[in-house]
């Protein structure tokens, strides 16, 4: 549209000079355009320029074959057009055909579809889409398996690095879980993992994987591929991967798969609240009042097609896998334990009996060790053999615990194995007891661990009082650090009389 931008900047430049020449100056056109231009009243309007064609003189006579009782295509036209004298080629012929479709009788659009709403608890659909994920710093590819009641519109999801057999089994199978129960049948598409051969041009019934038909069974579902080439057939499946990729995967980044997952769990579960375009219902509420109460039961177990491995927990309480090593409990020590690899990424542990005992991130590097310090509490001692650490614990747990220390490094050798011992009595009494105790302890030089058991035993007897908290007692001020360490004169004085300390 030149000659419209053209009109629009001589108008708007010629109402500021007043010349035309000025005007045809600025614009680098002649005054000519300029003049022209000027003398149009409305601005200029696109005409398409129209051209013969050679099948201009037989479009009569197309239509009349195309229709009723002719119902020739477009082959026969062109043939028995070039016996009438027509001198082009066949491409015309086709393209007015096109026309004639959409326009001409009862002609049905091949787009037209017909909206089927499945009743609550009949029909789920399946299937996934790839995304370029950023995952642990990088971008990975990832697939997205999602799952949606066909009546109801709520929506489950998950992904995985893989798209292999075992991801699809897996999916459809947690995706029912998350769903809370089977529908009477599974729309799905035609990946070699669900269907063999589904042939649009032949009549023949469709093939499924003998896997996916156990899949089926184990279920209480019946498979049901769609179309080749046809993806409205599962349009209600279609439309949510384009709402997740906008609205959660765009801008976003995930520290690791679980991760990822979990929010995206999350963020569709909070979609399925909102008012669903078409069925002017919110999914969960929908669900929840006609289509939850429909669904099959779900199976006990899920349908696997490979063979747990084993491993023989360590020692120190690790499970090796694929090069790398993983903390577990320490009461599973000296047992086997099966393993299998899901999604590509996660790893599930059972028992030999196949009762599940947890799961974790595979490592994305090799000879790696991935340890967790609640798996060892069961043997973790209560309280640091460390002496450092237990001279801090002390002090850091207790107001009088920087002067337990300095009396009780004057009076024992080893200050610290007491302090230790007090430490583990902690769990019997509340922290402002311990502390006032140990106040007593000093004052009253009853620091060893009997002597200490000993004023247990009197405030557990009525027979000492202490005050109702820390606050109402006399504040310590905490002695300096160099208070905790004793001086190296403290050992000379006592091999004074200890020849044993000069050999």
């Amino acid at each position: 549209m030149k000659d419209l931008e053209d009109w629009a900047a001589v108008q708007k430049v010629y109402k500021q000079t007043k010349s035309k020449r000025a005007t045809a100056k600025i614009l680098s056109i002649s005054r000519n355009t300029v003049k022209r231009l000027l003398d149009m009243t409305e601005p200029p309007v696109y005409r398409r320029t129209e051209y013969s064609s050679k099948i201009d003189e037989y479009k009569e006579l197309i239509i009349e074959w195309r229709c009723d009782p002719y119902n020739y295509n477009g082959t026969r036209i062109f043939r028995e057009l070039k016996e009438r004298g027509y001198t082009g080629s066949i491409g015309p012929i086709y393209r007015f055909l096109g026309k004639v479709d959409e326009d001409v009788g009862s002609h049905i659009s091949k787009k037209a579809t017909v909206r089927h709403e499945s009743p609550p608890g009949d029909q789920a659909q399946f299937d996934w889409t790839e995304y370029e994920v950023l995952v642990g710093n990088r971008y990975r590819k990832v697939y997205c398996f999602s799952m949606i009641l066909a009546a109801s519109r709520k929506k489950a999801v998950c992904c995985s690095l893989k798209v292999d057999a075992d991801a699809i089994y897996e999916a459809i199978q947690e995706l029912y879980e998350d769903l809370g129960g089977i529908t009477l049948e599974l729309l799905i598409d035609n990946p070699k993992a669900l269907v063999i051969e589904n042939n649009p041009k032949s009549e023949d019934e469709i093939r499924y994987n003998p896997h996916a038909l156990m899949l089926a069974k184990h279920l209480g579902t019946e498979l049901n591929a769609c179309p080749c080439y046809w993806p409205r057939k599962k349009g209600k499946i279609e439309s949510p991967f384009k709402y997740i990729e906008n609205q959660f995967i765009k801008g976003n980044d995930f520290a690791n798969m679980e991760e990822l997952n979990r929010r995206l769990k999350k963020n569709v579960d909070e979609w399925c609240n909102e008012t669903h375009t078409t069925t002017r219902r919110i999914p969960n509420q929908h669900y929840l009042l006609e289509e939850k109460a429909l669904l099959l039961p779900l199976p006990k177990g899920r349908y696997r097609i490979k063979k747990m491995q084993s491993r023989k927990i360590s020692p120190d309480s690790f499970v090796n896998i694929n090069s790398n090593k993983y903390s577990v409990p320490v009461k599973y020590v000296g047992k086997t334990v099966l393993f299998r690899i899901n999604y590509g990424f996660r790893i599930e542990l059972y028992d030999a009996k196949e009762n599940y005992i947890m799961s974790f991130e595979q490592i994305d590097k090799k000879h790696q060790t991935l340890s967790n310090p609640e798996h060892y509490e069961a043997i973790a001692p209560k309280v640091s053999t460390s002496i450092p650490q237990i001279r801090r614990d002390f002090t850091q747990r207790y107001r009088n615990g920087a002067r337990y220390l300095e009396a009780a490094g004057r009076k024992f050798d080893q200050p610290t194995h007491y302090a230790r011992k007090i430490m583990e009595l902690q769990e019997l009494y509340s922290l402002d007891v311990m502390d006032q105790l140990i106040g007593i302890a000093v004052e009253e030089d009853r620091m060893d661990i009997k002597g200490f058991k000993s004023l247990l035993k009197e405030y557990n007897d009525g027979k000492r009082e202490l005050a109702k908290s820390m606050q109402d007692s006399i504040p310590v001020p905490p002695l300096p650090e160099a208070a905790l360490t004793r001086d190296c004169s403290y050992y000379e004085e006592l091999c004074k009389g200890d020849m044993s300390c000069r050999q």
